[in-house]
């Protein structure tokens, strides 16, 4: 029973690492699967496997050298110089995109709630500073409370979508992309995603006692995060090109459902940013904590500061240009993954 409900807090906490901004928000979707037209669900299909494989061996690697940081797990790949390197690669693409998930909160305050844009940073960042100081526990019970909500409410909106005359649009819609930018893509959205995600998969498989509830665990986070991407690929296809205008466009979709489930739906979005971007602090101070030795809360504070000052550009802004780059540099990290041995 123990091992049972380890690895379903795994999985969700593995699930609500990865759905942040861009993906809660269907940004990242458009990004990288349905403009790709009727490729969409096959390239999911390939990221789903990726993120099952790769996302369980990361933990499992982790728990094995009783990794203290994401820090040292690269140095293990990497080795001690070059690992310390891509360390504060790492360092930097967090904190861009943490500042991303910060303007998505902004975003959905504004959109969908009627509130001022820095209401919602600062709701965040104030919740996110009180919440870390109960670190791990807090984050595996923030996800085990959002992430099912997620699933069910992803469940409604892909059985509202199957009763709409353009419900099988993601099986028909035209690609112009070329085939090697078509399956590229999903590599470099899964890359992208784990090295994010390892600021919280690293402690996280490293402090779980059981090698079997790392493993299924991995296993049925993988799987959630690939069911979710596909239900709102099909959702959003069905909605193309139009919804392409908005900054939330899943937002947008649950709008069709009614003004309760559309309110449920937006907080939740909220929550899915708020839980992503509390456990990606908690990972960037957990690797900060090796080299500065002041106080953890300060080293929380002076990141959520420069988090704030970024997110002042935008969400899409930032969305459309961060995510590809970053995800170019992060392919490299994860074919020494994948490599790697044990």
């Amino acid at each position: 029973m123990k091992t049972g409900i380890r690895i379903i807090q795994i999985a969700f906490t593995y699930i609500g690492t990865v759905v942040g901004a861009g993906f809660a928000t269907g940004q990242e979707i458009i990004q990288f699967f349905t403009r790709f037209g009727k490729w969409g669900a096959l390239t999911i299909l390939l990221a789903t496997i990726l993120f099952i494989w790769l996302g369980t061996k990361m933990m499992l690697l982790s728990r094995r050298i009783s990794a203290r940081s994401y820090e040292d797990l690269n140095k293990h790949l990497f080795g001690p110089k070059a690992g310390s390197v891509i360390s504060i690669i790492m360092l930097l693409i967090l904190i861009g995109v943490n500042s991303v998930m910060l303007a998505g909160a902004g975003s959905v305050f504004m959109e969908h709630l009627g509130m001022h844009y820095q209401t919602g940073l600062l709701i965040t960042i104030v919740g996110t500073f009180f919440l870390l100081k109960h670190g791990m526990n807090a984050i595996m019970q923030l996800n085990s409370i959002v992430v099912p909500l997620m699933l069910s409410l992803s469940v409604v909106l892909i059985l509202n979508t199957a009763k709409l005359p353009t419900a099988d649009r993601f099986l028909s819609l035209p690609a112009d992309s070329h085939w090697s930018v078509v399956w590229l893509s999903p590599i470099i959205y899964t890359a992208f995603n784990l090295v994010l995600a390892q600021a919280v998969l690293v402690p996280l498989g490293s402090k779980t006692e059981s090698a079997a509830a790392v493993k299924w665990g991995g296993i049925a986070g993988g799987i959630g995060v690939g069911l979710m991407l596909l239900s709102a690929h099909i959702a959003i296809s069905a909605h193309m090109p139009g919804i392409r205008q908005y900054e939330i466009p899943m937002g947008s979709i649950a709008s069709h459902l009614g003004t309760a489930v559309h309110l449920i739906y937006v907080i939740l979005i909220f929550l899915e940013i708020f839980s992503t971007f509390v456990a990606d602090l908690y990972g960037v101070t957990l690797q900060l904590q090796q080299h500065i030795s002041i106080s953890p809360r300060l080293i929380t504070a002076s990141v959520l500061f420069i988090c704030f000052l970024l997110s002042q550009i935008g969400f899409s802004s930032l969305l459309s240009v961060l995510y590809p780059l970053f995800g170019c540099l992060a392919i490299v990290w994860v074919v020494k993954l994948m490599l790697k041995s044990g």
